[in-house]
């Protein structure tokens, strides 16, 4: 028979765990306070913590924080979690030595912000682990020996069939599994795309303005030149466009015609079939970047461009704004006379086993039902956003169709983005100005705020709403 554990000391709480006046957050405050009771040893190794509710009460603070302090901790392993046995003390956990040697430092767990606007980001709380785990664990124990000694040029046939059917019945794309490169990511497949272009003699490449930088910085790495194309309410100016490509001899464009970042806007019927006579008039390449295309709430999500001109399309996609970037898996899609006319093949690809795993997590249907999930939060999550700026902000307009993760708000006239996000800084809201997007200095890029919802609690959203307005109104 098991021996009971030792009794629990006992320990007076509300003195126990100093919670402060330091300018930080409550529950910043509390998790500081249990972390060092546990370190200095006053809290000992084993010892139980009260149930939620009762250091709650006892303490003066609501449920929510102690149940995200101790949630934080048993993540990091300083404190363990049992049913039926409440939450202790790491067994492990050792005092720290005051007097002992500094350890060498190490990099400190990567946290977002509490009240986090911040754009392009999913919500990490709501990370499959558990199917992703599954389909790990699935991988390593059925593929064959000899799989596990080579990595496929192109990505393995198992994954390349998975995500050309994924693609060809959620995206409305031309995809057979010869067209598909498996990919460390978007930015990846920008960069080997980037490559071929400059190999093939391409020296420039037509941008959106404003658009996400990142895809753009590593076209530029490899020494094609960004040139500029505004962006309005129907997306990118094709005109304007076609009128820069003869300026500049350009015959390559990035685009995001599903859901444009940072404007919000969805390439108009006219404007997509206007960019394909376009590209096939002067033997041009369009790079599709696939941003956000799995996210449309007010209809079906509009069909990927590349399907319209697979001959001249390039489809790039990754798990990282549907899933989480650390997975670091997505794919480009181009038919093979393409690929070898930019001679996209030639990097690194990502494990056979990451690859095998989201083979599986696709056809077993758990990333279908992973995007369910997250258009139901993200829709609600958008509907709250609105309210609130509605409330607080209602002389402020929100724009950006029905779709994504993010929406623009316009700002009062004399007001700047960059002031307005750090404003919001200071008072804990991390948010990002429109014109860090702009590519040209001299773009009419109008003052705004792009507020990105992924990654904010539904709990937070009244709360963050309500900083931000407070950070503008101190600065109108």
């Amino acid at each position: 028979m098991p021996r009971p554990d030792p009794p629990a000391p006992v320990l007076a709480w509300e003195t126990l765990l100093d919670l402060s006046d330091a300018p930080l957050p409550l529950r910043d405050r509390l998790e500081r306070a249990v972390r060092g009771a546990v370190q200095a040893g006053r809290i000992p190794a084993g010892a139980a913590l009260p149930p939620s509710r009762a250091l709650a009460e006892t303490l003066g603070v609501s449920r929510w924080v102690v149940t995200e302090v101790y949630g934080q901790l048993v993540a990091e392993g300083l404190l363990e979690a049992t049913v039926g046995s409440g939450t202790r003390v790491s067994a492990s956990s050792r005092p720290v030595d005051p007097g002992a040697p500094e350890a060498p430092p190490v990099r400190a767990e990567y946290r977002r912000p509490r009240y986090d606007l911040g754009p392009g980001v999913p919500d990490l709380r709501h990370v499959p682990r558990a199917r992703w785990a599954d389909a790990v664990r699935h991988t390593l124990t059925t593929l064959p020996d000899g799989e596990f000694a080579v990595v496929d040029r192109l990505g393995h046939p198992l994954t390349r069939t998975a995500v050309a059917a994924y693609l060809t019945r959620s995206r409305r794309a031309v995809a057979a599994p010869d067209d598909v490169v498996i990919t460390h990511g978007a930015t990846d497949a920008m960069t080997a795309i980037a490559r071929g272009l400059h190999f093939a003699g391409h020296r420039t490449l037509l941008v959106e303005d404003p658009s996400w930088p990142r895809l753009r910085e590593v076209a530029a790495s490899t020494g094609l030149v960004p040139v500029p194309v505004p962006v309005d309410a129907d997306g990118v100016d094709v005109d304007r466009l076609a009128a820069a490509a003869v300026r500049t001899g350009a015959r390559a464009a990035l685009i995001t015609p599903a859901h444009q970042f940072p404007t919000g806007a969805a390439l108009a019927p006219a404007r997509r079939e206007a960019i394909v006579r376009w590209a096939r008039s002067v033997d041009a390449v369009l790079v599709e970047d696939d941003y956000d295309a799995e996210f449309r709430y007010d209809r079906r999500p509009i069909a990927a461009l590349q399907g319209m001109a697979p001959e001249r399309t390039a489809l790039i996609g990754s798990l990282s704004k549907s899933v989480a970037p650390a997975l670091g898996l997505g794919w480009a899609v181009m038919p093979a006379a393409l690929r070898e006319r930019v001679r996209l093949g030639d990097a690194a690809r990502p494990s056979t086993l990451d690859q095998v795993a989201l083979a599986r997590f696709i056809d077993s249907g758990d990333l279908e039902r992973h995007l369910r999930a997250a258009r139901g939060r993200f829709r609600r999550r958008r509907a709250l956003l609105l309210a609130a700026t509605a409330r607080e902000l209602p002389d402020l307009e929100v724009t950006g169709i029905a779709a994504g993760m993010h929406g623009v708000l316009a700002l009062p006239p004399g007001v700047r983005g960059a002031d307005a996000a750090e404003a919001a800084s200071a008072l804990g809201v991390a948010v990002s100005a429109l014109t860090r997007y702009r590519v040209s200095a001299a773009a009419a890029t109008p003052e705004a705020l792009v507020l990105g919802y992924g990654n904010l609690s539904d709990a937070l959203v009244d709360e963050a709403v309500e900083r931000l307005a407070r950070g503008i109104r101190s600065l109108a």
